[in-house]
């Protein structure tokens, strides 16, 4: 009878503990309910003004996890190397999504604009980060030059010129290039990578919609957005609420892309050494094994 009435006693006092932290978390739910969603960074997107949803979200606080430092002396080989990740290919999808409310609702080029708007990193011209951009270089690059635009009013039907910018076309923001360092360290016994450089790239076209060339708009410093981008989801096709950050994105390196640069004398990219399309691959790939193959050469003696 003792051995009966313990165990209802404990039944008891678990289910009453059970119950008050169901209720403390639906409490918590509800008064963090306008801190779940990130930053808005997309042009028209505003958040929903009730729970759009069948179950309370709660923030999201995503931390970046550091990079262990590595000393020179531990450094026994390095490559630098410049890729491509091209957004129209399937495993890249992500990167063209236009956004929700866990992504800020906008497309991963606008995390980018927003982060530099905002004065959260800093824009540079080049790959080597030693000129920054002023205001209107930025906005020459992302709206283009001021020039006198067309505009048709959709009642009376007449057109007036108007002087301002085009505006930036996110749909020709198709690839972005990522600047990374190859590193075996001894230390840990095992290659390492990091990335440096990010640059969104866009495709120029002439009056007659008539593809020219790509070029890209700014160089941002990887390290110093990382905090940023962990603040914004990326979307996951196959299940809503699995889903990982942009800095986990990239750390885990979930993206599909090809080689186009590897450090050499010249300083020159396998396009600007006369290589042909089919050829630029056959190199790409043929770094893409250097580097697997060296970290096993580093355990064969």
């Amino acid at each position: 009878m003792r051995i009966l009435l313990s165990f209802k006693t404990v039944a008891a006092v678990a289910f009453m503990c059970s119950s008050f932290s169901s209720f403390a978390q639906n409490a918590a739910n509800k008064d963090n309910n306008t801190t779940a969603t990130p930053e808005v960074i997309g042009a028209t997107w505003k958040n929903s003004l009730t729970p759009d949803g069948v179950y309370d979200k709660i923030p999201h606080e995503s931390r970046i996890l550091p990079w262990q430092p590595i000393r020179e002396a531990d450094v026994m080989w390095k490559k630098r190397v410049w890729r491509e990740i091209d957004t129209r290919q399937k495993q890249n999808l992500a990167f063209r999504y236009p956004g929700d409310e866990l992504s800020g609702g906008g497309m991963f080029i606008e995390i980018l604009m927003n982060a530099i708007k905002t004065g959260k990193v800093q824009a540079f011209n080049e790959d080597n980060f030693t000129s920054t951009m002023t205001k209107d270089q930025l906005l020459e690059k992302l709206e283009g030059r001021m020039d006198t635009i067309p505009s048709v009013d959709p009642i009376t039907q007449e057109t007036t010129y108007v002087y301002r910018r085009k505006g930036v076309i996110l749909d020709q923001i198709t690839k972005f290039r990522i600047k990374e360092d190859w590193i075996f360290d001894r230390n840990l016994g095992r290659m390492v990578v990091r990335i440096l450089g990010i640059a969104p790239l866009k495709d120029e076209y002439t009056d007659e919609n008539v593809f020219k060339f790509t070029i890209p708009l700014f160089w941002i410093y990887y390290p110093n957005i990382r905090e940023t981008l962990a603040q914004y989801e990326v979307y996951n096709p196959e299940n809503d609420v699995a889903r990982i950050n942009w800095d986990t994105y990239f750390e885990n390196r979930f993206f599909s892309s090809y080689i186009i640069k590897v450090s050499n004398p010249y300083g020159a990219s396998f396009n600007n050494l006369g290589y042909t399309p089919m050829e630029q691959l056959y190199e790409a790939e043929k770094t893409t094994e250097m580097i697997f193959n060296k970290e096993h050469d580093m355990w064969v003696y």
